[in-house]
C-alpha cells in the first residue's frame, strides 16, 4: 500500500458539500469514483481529509490522503499487467493527468505525492485557514463573484467587527456557535480573525484555527456582522461566547462567501506525533 498526500480545490456551489452521501453529488464521492474508474478497483478508495466543508462551501487549499495498493498503478501503463512495484514519479504524473480527464471542471486536484510517513491529512494539521467574502456596496456585489462573495445589505463598520473579533481570540468552548455533535468537543484554539477591506470595497474576514467545529466559521462570521452593521454591540458576541450555549441571535452566514484557503502542517518528523496530540479529546 502506499499513501498518497492531495492538494485539491473546489467550487462548492454544485456540491452537497464534501462528505460521500447516497444519491448526492458530493466532492469525496466525486474524487473517490474518479480513482476507482482510473484504477479500475472493485470497491472506490475512501478519502480522508483535512476539514469536510459544507453545501455551497468553496476550497482552493483543501488537503486529502488516500491508501492505494501498489499493483493497481498498473491499470496507468499501456500494457495493462505490467507490474508496477513502486509509485514514483512517473506513475504519480500519469496518476494526475488521468484524474485531470474525469473529474469535472468545478472540482480540481492540483498536486499529488506519496504522503511522509506518519501523515494524515485530518490528524496531522496544525492549523486551518479560511477566507469569507462580503460586499456591502447598496448596489450589489460583481455578478461575475456572485458565487464567492455575500451580499449584505447594510452597510459594515470594519472597526466594530475588528473590535469584536479581537474579544472571541485564543482558546474556548465556542459551543455557542457550533452545531453540537455527540462525542465531539467544541474546545478550540481560534488562532487569527480579523477583516479587511479590498480595493474592491469586499470585506475579506482571514480566520484561522487549530481545527474547526461545524458551522463554526459561518456562526462567528455571522455574528460578526451583527457587530459590524449596528443591530448589536461590539461587546455582543464576546458575551455569547462566554454563555457557551448556542445562542439564538447568533445567525450563520450563508456557505457560499466560505472558502478553505490554507490547511498547514508541520515538518515530517512531527508528523505523526501532531496526529497522535490531536486524537486526544480536549479540555479547558
Amino acid at each position: 500500500m502506499v499513501r498518497l498526500r492531495l492538494d485539491l480545490g473546489y467550487d462548492g456551489t454544485d456540491f452537497s458539500g464534501w462528505a460521500r452521501q447516497p444519491g448526492l453529488r458530493t466532492v469525496q464521492g466525486t474524487i473517490e469514483e474518479a480513482f476507482g474508474r482510473i484504477l479500475r478497483m472493485p470497491e472506490p478508495p475512501s478519502l480522508t481529509v483535512a476539514g469536510r466543508t459544507d453545501a455551497g462551501v468553496h476550497a482552493r487549499g483543501q488537503v486529502a490522503h488516500v491508501d492505494l495498493p501498489v499493483a493497481a498503478f498498473a491499470e496507468l501503463e499501456r500494457q495493462r499487467g505490467a507490474e508496477v512495484t513502486a509509485v514514483g514519479a512517473e506513475e504519480l504524473s500519469k496518476l494526475l493527468r488521468r484524474l485531470s480527464g474525469v473529474l469535472a471542471q468545478d472540482v480540481r486536484i492540483f498536486r499529488v505525492s506519496v504522503a511522509p510517513e506518519g501523515f494524515d491529512a485530518r490528524f496531522s494539521a496544525m492549523s486551518r485557514r479560511y477566507a469569507y467574502r462580503v460586499g456591502d456596496a447598496p448596489g450589489g456585489v460583481d455578478p461575475l463573484r456572485r458565487r464567492e462573495v455575500v451580499w449584505h445589505a447594510r452597510s459594515l463598520d470594519i472597526d466594530a467587527m475588528n473590535a469584536a473579533a479581537g474579544r472571541l481570540l485564543g482558546e474556548h468552548d465556542f459551543a455557542a456557535f457550533c452545531k453540537k455533535r455527540e462525542g465531539a468537543t467544541t474546545i478550540r484554539e481560534l488562532q487569527r480573525l480579523e477583516w479587511v477591506r479590498g480595493a474592491d470595497g469586499v470585506l475579506v474576514a482571514t480566520v484561522v484555527a487549530d481545527a474547526f467545529c461545524h458551522s463554526m466559521v459561518r456562526a462567528l462570521v455571522g455574528a460578526l456582522m451583527a457587530a459590524g452593521d449596528g443591530r448589536r454591540e461590539v461587546e455582543w458576541p464576546g458575551q455569547v461566547l462566554a454563555a457557551a450555549v448556542r445562542d439564538t441571535g447568533v445567525h450563520v452566514a450563508p456557505a457560499h462567501g466560505l472558502c478553505l484557503e490554507e490547511v498547514s502542517y508541520p515538518s515530517d518528523g512531527e508528523l505523526a506525533g501532531r496526529a497522535a496530540a490531536t486524537r486526544r479529546v480536549r479540555t479547558l
